[in-house]
């Protein structure tokens, strides 16, 4: 459906043929085109939704747009809304909004749900309590098939997913698990207790939610249980809550890599002090290091003035190490962020980036020698070249693959030793390889 089409209906008042037409779309898809509407025409359109729709589509809305809905929603209307939110939801709406729209917020909710979402704020944040929802399907051991199907239909339609459901004994705490295809397939009369997995993997409330969202990649999950310390199930963590995990922690990544102050807000939604704030710490630091390579290329002013030709190549020289540089960090980042390089690897890593940086070194210096040997026919400048390149790239795939290590090492983020950082590392070391090599070769 378009959004001129949307438009029109609206200003013909054509509100039960809108309300047809929106009972096909995907929520997301709704979602995607309040963003382009009007305030007054937001309201209009989620009015028209049904109550599920509704729900679905707030969830997808983003943080600003929710924040104005939720001011413009009547009590009644935000109650509906929030009846439709799974648990996890409310408690990431919660803790995103600001505090004068919070209470309105608690008041939409119920007594009983207030209490379990003043539980699920305790947990430290980034935790896998803090990601989880306490809405899922418990089963008993003793169960059979049919008292299984029986409770999934009492309560399924309020939990969060009905694909696995858990086994608990009277304590609550998780005995096995069990999915509902083997449900389906199993005679009536089986008992639960014959049928289910015992073999659980579970994560325990405090676990780092970042560990946690891997877990779904390695082991194909759809859910994954959350236990306390005494193994009681208290809540599970979905697929979807992963993904979105995954794709903060690589926005976040990609913010330090390109040494900025990570930003939870969108960059539309941050104002235009904040992105500043955010950028001009980092630049300040690499600005200001610059220093140093501006204080080693006055250290060889007599150099420059023998064969003012060698000032010519320094931005080669300097962009060639910093590349490289980069190019080895981002793989090493990237490594271990997905868990397939380990802290343990480090003299394997170093050994193969050392062959690399070799391999890509002569063949730099060869293209290059080649080059100044067409346009200046000078075999010393081109054997100095040559040797730098060589040095430079070595030097600067071993900076790229072992400082996000030592990150690591450090229990730092790998990615803040990106390529701005790396850079300027490699601007210096760069600049001292090459005037070495200089004055030795040439006699400087």
């Amino acid at each position: 459906m378009e959004l001129e089409e949307i438009k029109e209906l609206l200003e013909q008042k054509k509100f039960n043929e809108l309300k047809n037409k929106l009972k096909e779309m995907k929520s997301a898809d709704i979602s995607a085109l309040l963003d382009e509407l009007d305030k007054e025409s937001v309201i209009k359109v989620f009015r028209i939704l049904s109550k599920e729709k509704a729900g679905m589509t707030f969830s997808y809305i983003e943080s600003d747009r929710r924040e104005k809905l939720i001011q413009d929603l009547t009590d009644a209307e935000l109650k509906s809304v929030m009846d439709e939110l799974f648990m996890d939801d409310t408690v990431d709406l919660i803790e995103e909004m600001p505090s004068n729209i919070v209470p309105k917020i608690l008041k939409a909710v119920s007594k009983a749900d207030r209490k379990v979402i003043n539980e699920l704020l305790k947990y430290p944040e980034d935790s896998a309590g803090s990601m989880m929802t306490t809405e899922f399907i418990d089963l008993k051991e003793d169960m059979t098939v049919e008292d299984a199907l029986q409770r999934i239909r009492d309560i399924g339609t309020d939990s969060e997913t009905i694909h696995t459901c858990y086994v608990l004994n009277s304590n609550r705490v998780l005995q096995g698990i069990i999915n509902i295809k083997d449900i389906l397939l199993a005679d009536k009369n089986t008992v639960i207790k014959d049928i289910m997995e015992t073999n659980i993997i579970s994560v325990n409330t405090t676990d780092d939610q970042e560990d946690v969202a891997k877990m779904f990649d390695k082991y194909d999950f759809y859910a994954l249980p959350v236990v306390d310390t005494e193994n009681r199930l208290v809540g599970i963590i979905t697929v979807d809550d992963a993904i979105n995990v995954l794709r903060e922690e690589i926005s976040e990544d990609f913010e330090k890599m390109a040494a900025i102050q990570p930003n939870e807000e969108g960059y539309f939604e941050t104002s235009v002090f904040k992105h500043a704030k955010n950028r001009i710490l980092w630049l300040l630091i690499l600005m200001l290091s610059s220093a140093i390579t501006g204080g080693i290329i006055t250290e060889y002013e007599n150099a420059f003035a023998a064969v003012p030709l060698l000032v010519a190549f320094i931005p080669m020289i300097m962009g060639t190490g910093g590349n490289c540089g980069s190019q080895s960090s981002t793989l090493i980042i990237r490594g271990l962020a997905t868990d397939e390089i380990k802290l343990k690897d480090i003299f394997k890593v170093l050994w193969k980036e050392i062959r690399v940086s070799v391999i890509v070194g002569i063949v730099l210096a060869i293209v290059n020698g080649i080059r100044i040997m067409i346009q200046y026919k000078d075999l010393q400048l081109a054997i100095v070249i040559g040797l730098t390149l060589i040095g430079t790239v070595t030097l600067a795939k071993m900076l790229g693959c072992l400082l996000p290590l030592l990150a690591k090492k450090l229990k730092l983020d790998p990615a803040i030793m990106a390529a701005p950082l790396i850079t300027t590392l490699v601007d210096i070391f760069s600049i001292l390889v090459y005037f070495q090599i200089a004055t030795a070769i040439m006699g400087l």
